[in-house]
């Protein structure tokens, strides 16, 4: 059951001046009575923390996996997605600003609490649940609720997020997550405190963590905005830094900016960038690197890393040839392909079919 109030708060402490402080992220915001954190859900409310949109969203939705982007994630299932409102970053080019620097919380258009959405997403035949369209990080309660009661019918959990989190809570929140897309915004903490009012080396901590600490799968998303994060000498630094703390096996996406937000006076970026950023960090030695929304079909294929066979073909969110065997080997010379596979089915394909909550509760 939702509860009618606003729901108890985890990671805070109380100040000796009668604030308190948020543990969650490293913004560490303190915070008077009535008042709420940068991310607005999160709020001092009779002298306690209170995250304001547990079992309220910004709206439900069946998408392919390889719309998160998750590449190497059980390719071609699908996802049950939602959001709720709010972020813990302020970034100038946000994509889903009227999301995340949503201020009415309490006109969110839908409701569900955490069996609701577990069960919608099995009957709707997904395999996974994402926490995406807004920064899962600033709703941890909520969608750590979700993911017990996903994994309670068998299904998996992903995380798109920023990863801008502090240690105690990223160790709670990620024991929960089965697979994450960690938005890696940019390499150089100029572009993070200018572009998005944060830090870059939080969001690295937390790499590192999924990384070397958990069983999570990752991957990770840099969008290349013109003129700020796009030369070759920040994607060759940050296509190293992935090969030398990571390896060469976690999956590297460079995704196409439009103009929106705070930045509409920037243009949009040109394939050509994307080719040149995959080349760059396939020459340092990045074994699967991807272009995203745009149609590429060479930049959204995975070639195996040994003889370099295509093995998934992806236009956009379509897969068209699929020859991974179910143990996610090449069965040309078989090497085994970083990822979670399986038996591949009738895939998904480019949907996204729109879930209403309101519907299910009247029916």
């Amino acid at each position: 059951m939702i509860p009618e109030s606003d729901f108890p708060a985890r990671w805070w402490h109380a100040l000796p001046d009668g604030r308190i402080q948020c543990d969650l992220c490293p913004r560490d915001c303190k915070l008077h009575e009535g008042q709420r954190g940068l991310c607005f859900v999160r709020k001092m409310e009779n002298g306690r923390m209170v995250l304001t949109t547990w079992g309220r969203s910004s709206g439900f939705c069946i998408d392919p996996i390889e719309k998160k982007p998750l590449n190497h994630f059980h390719p071609g299932s699908s996802v049950f997605s939602f959001g709720t409102a709010g972020c813990n970053l302020a970034c100038k080019f946000c994509q889903n600003w009227d999301i995340s620097k949503s201020r009415e919380t309490d006109t969110m258009v839908d409701r569900a609490d955490p069996d609701e959405i577990a069960r919608a997403a099995q009957e709707g035949g997904c395999k996974s649940v994402a926490f995406t369209y807004n920064d899962p990080v600033i709703f941890a309660e909520y969608a750590m609720d979700v993911a017990d009661a996903c994994h309670a019918r068998g299904i998996e959990t992903v995380a798109v997020t920023a990863g801008y989190i502090h240690d105690q809570p990223r160790r709670e929140f990620f024991a929960r997550i089965d697979a994450a897309n960690v938005d890696l915004k940019g390499f150089t903490d100029e572009f993070y405190v200018k572009l998005t009012g944060a830090h870059l080396q939080p969001v690295l901590d937390t790499i590192l963590y999924l990384k070397r600490e958990t069983d999570v799968w990752l991957e990770l998303t840099t969008l290349l905005i013109p003129g700020h994060n796009d030369s070759d000498a920040e994607i060759q630094a940050l296509s190293t830094w992935i090969l030398q703390e990571l390896g060469p096996e976690v999956p590297l996406h460079f995704s196409a900016f439009h103009p929106d937000w705070k930045m509409r006076d920037v243009p949009p970026t040109p394939p050509a960038t994307l080719t040149r950023a995959r080349d760059i960090a396939l020459k340092t030695g990045l074994h699967y690197v991807y272009t995203g929304n745009v149609h590429d079909l060479t930049g959204g294929t995975t070639f195996c890393p040994s003889c370099h066979a295509p093995l998934i073909v992806r236009d956009w969110y379509r897969i068209d040839t699929y020859t991974l065997s179910e143990e996610g080997n090449c069965p040309h010379c078989g090497t085994a392909i970083a990822g979670r596979f399986g038996v591949f089915g009738h895939p998904f394909g480019n949907r996204r079919i729109p879930v209403s909550m309101h519907r299910r509760h009247a029916s």
